[in-house]
């Protein structure tokens, strides 16, 4: 067997002549300091034939290798990166691994990018390929590299934000991570494409004593949202050195990428001597195995590129006032959710968070456009800078028809109580505006002045027809005061002289959405709809979720939609800054437990809860100011200080308590 030192020096020899195409070892050659004379392995040579250099060559579009008859060669697929033998590959000139990758090949610009990478080339035609160089000559290029990434970093104004380790959590309960691709309003959710387990990309290697960085192939074991358990190639079935990674983060680049920006690739130390041929090993390791797509970084950042900017105007719900609108200015842009300052806010601190497609902000103008209720600002002095956002950048409803059989003030149906979400409740619809758009009521719950009726389109999956929760094994909530149990629509619709609205006017789309029981995500408390927080999918009705925050009890769960732009895979908030609130203390848990325990008796009208996503002794980030508790209802606590303790069960009433909207049903079914 070849010793680390004899490849060195075969290496210098076969490199005169050609060059491997994936910058396997690129720098290896000059890390023999830390190896010994022999490998420890016994069967490296019989699992990994080595390749001498003195063979023929075949070059196909830059790729060199070669197999002993001097014919059948190695491959790489110019449009997915997928390594195979040459004579397996579609067409006379072997530049495709299938139909369908030839065909996809059609642009210039990708066919240069990726041309490039492959070859190791600089994207132009007559660029040649890169040399081999010192590795002293490699680590100083890379010191200056590094540098300027560093100097580019603390120029950005989001910073991902290191706390709740999804890794752990998820590896330590063997827990499974909705996939990207059920989330299209995230950074890359529309082209998350065929990512998965087994892919092979190339990271930094940290099992090394190289004072520079170095880098080494590594295997996605498993993928849980933009999150995945990575493995360096050598290790086999070994994961003890396994490690979790954020797949669009820059250190993680697509298998070439060595090659192609002149950066050592070094196997970890720990298993350094276990082959004497490592560039053989990689060779048989990646064939017919996939990598990221290259132009993969460049998609990453151009999804993160979001339309809405500082001081931009909009129409969103006045929290304090359900069934009207204000004016709103944008105030901050992260990962696509937006805080608004009202217009009238003199201190900046009366705010409200949504995200950019929440269907809760609106153009101006929209209000008086479909007869919705709005609150004229009183500020006659605008602030410099201040622009419309323009109403392409908002959220489209689908055309509905009211001109034949429409909804009618008085019809009965059921609705997310969007003051406890939890609970999906008897409601009337009390006044239809244009363009489809409803206003809906609680029945039991109103207030006199109607403050409480919220905007819903007809089109919209918080609204279903009568009969919905039963068919599906949901509880509804009753009106709040009506004494008859079990609640049956059909003595209720007597009872009030009322008529169900038709089940053809609801909305029957559902999509292949990709959503498990059991998944984990990280979701918005849209009673507190600054937190984000790790949750659980754990029921699905059609296309309608129930997410529960880990570690609180049933009843602060929240029915939401499937496309709701407040669900976020795992790795969001560490992708885009935003902080991310951890499950509760299993002390916090226990407390609940035992005050829930003592205050169940019989099922009455307690007052809407507060959750609240934050541990004992946590720091809740302060996105603006000092925390302040908000609702939809408005109230504040004005006072109240940075570090607080989780709302216990039953300890107070819901600020949305005063428009008396507050039932409080047991546990979904």
């Amino acid at each position: 067997m070849d010793d680390v030192g004899d490849l060195v020096e075969r290496s210098h020899r076969s490199e005169r002549k050609r060059r491997d195409s994936f910058g396997m070892f690129d720098g290896y050659d000059s890390c023999s300091e830390d190896t010994s004379s022999s490998s420890s392995s016994d069967d490296s040579e019989d699992e990994v034939p080595s390749i001498p250099a003195s063979l023929p060559i075949i070059k196909n579009n830059g790729q060199v290798y070669t197999y002993p008859d001097g014919k059948a060669g190695m491959a790489t697929c110019e449009m997915c990166g997928m390594v195979g033998v040459r004579d397996a590959f579609y067409s006379k000139t072997k530049r495709f691994c299938s139909v369908s990758c030839s065909r996809s090949y059609s642009s210039n610009s990708k066919k240069a990018s990726i041309l490039a990478r492959l070859q190791g080339k600089p994207p132009t035609k007559k660029a040649k390929v890169l040399q081999k160089q010192p590795l002293m000559a490699k680590l100083a290029a890379y010191a200056q590299y590094q540098a300027s990434q560093q100097n580019q970093a603390k120029s950005k104004s989001v910073i991902p934000i290191e706390g709740f380790d999804w890794g752990q959590y998820v590896g330590a309960n063997n827990l499974v991570g909705a996939p990207v691709s059920c989330f299209k309003h995230v950074p890359m959710g529309n082209c998350w494409g065929d990512l998965e387990e087994g892919l092979r990309v190339e990271v930094p290697n940290t099992d090394t004593t190289l004072s520079a960085k170095v880098y080494w192939v590594a295997t996605i074991v498993k993928l849980t949202g933009f999150k995945a358990r990575l493995r360096y190639e050598g290790f086999d079935s070994d994961g003890n050195q396994d490690f979790w990674c954020n797949l669009c983060v820059s250190e993680v680049h697509p298998v070439g990428w060595c090659a192609s920006n002149g950066k050592p690739l070094v196997p970890p130390k720990s298993i350094q001597h276990k082959y004497s041929n490592w560039k053989a090993f990689l060779v048989k390791r990646l064939t017919g195995a996939k990598t990221l797509p290259p132009d993969f970084a460049s998609k990453v950042e151009e999804s993160r590129n979001y339309p809405f900017k500082k001081l931009m105007r909009v129409e969103v719900v006045d929290k304090a006032h359900l069934c009207r609108t204000r004016v709103a200015l944008v105030e901050q842009v992260i990962g696509g959710r937006l805080r608004l300052v009202y217009e009238e806010s003199e201190d900046g601190t009366d705010d409200f968070w949504c995200h950019m497609l929440s269907p809760l902000i609106h153009c101006i103008g929209w209000s008086r456009s479909i007869g919705h209720r709005f609150k004229r600002s009183d500020v006659s002095r605008k602030t410099e800078g201040q622009t419309e956002a323009p109403p392409q950048l908002f959220l489209k409803v689908k055309d509905v028809d009211q001109s034949g059989e429409w909804f009618r003030d008085g019809m009965k149906l059921e609705a997310i109580d969007p003051l406890n979400l939890s609970a999906i409740c008897v409601a009337t619809v009390r006044k239809v505006l244009a363009d489809g758009y409803l206003m809906i009521a609680i029945d039991g719950s109103e207030a006199a002045d109607g403050s409480d009726w919220f905007c819903y389109h007809a089109t919209s999956p918080s609204i279903f027809p009568v009969g919905f929760c039963e068919i599906n094994n949901i509880e509804l909530a009753p009106p709040r005061g009506y004494t008859k149990r079990p609640f049956k629509w059909f003595d209720y619709l007597r009872e009030t002289r009322s008529i169900a609205a038709p089940v053809k006017l609801f909305s029957k789309e559902i999509p292949n959405h990709g959503f498990r029981a059991g998944m984990k995500l990280e979701a918005v408390d849209l009673m507190e709809p600054r937190l984000v927080c790790v949750a659980t999918v754990t029921r699905i009705i059609h296309r309608l979720l129930c997410i529960h925050f880990d570690g609180w009890e049933d009843e602060y769960d929240q029915w939401v939609d499937c496309e709701s732009p407040d669900l976020y895979p795992v790795g969001w908030c560490q992708l885009t800054g935003y902080q991310l609130q951890p499950p509760a203390a299993q002390t916090t848990r226990e407390i609940q437990l035992n005050v829930t325990k003592q205050k169940k008796k019989t099922p009455q009208y307690k007052g809407q809860k507060k959750k609240r996503k934050i541990s004992l002794g946590r720091r809740l980030v302060g996105f603006g100011g000092p925390f302040r508790r908000r609702t939809f209802s408005g109230d504040d606590d004005e006072h109240a200080p940075p570090f607080l303790p989780p709302r216990l069960p039953g300890s107070r009433r819901h600020p949305a308590a005063e428009f008396g909207h507050s039932f409080n049903p047991g546990k979904t079914a």
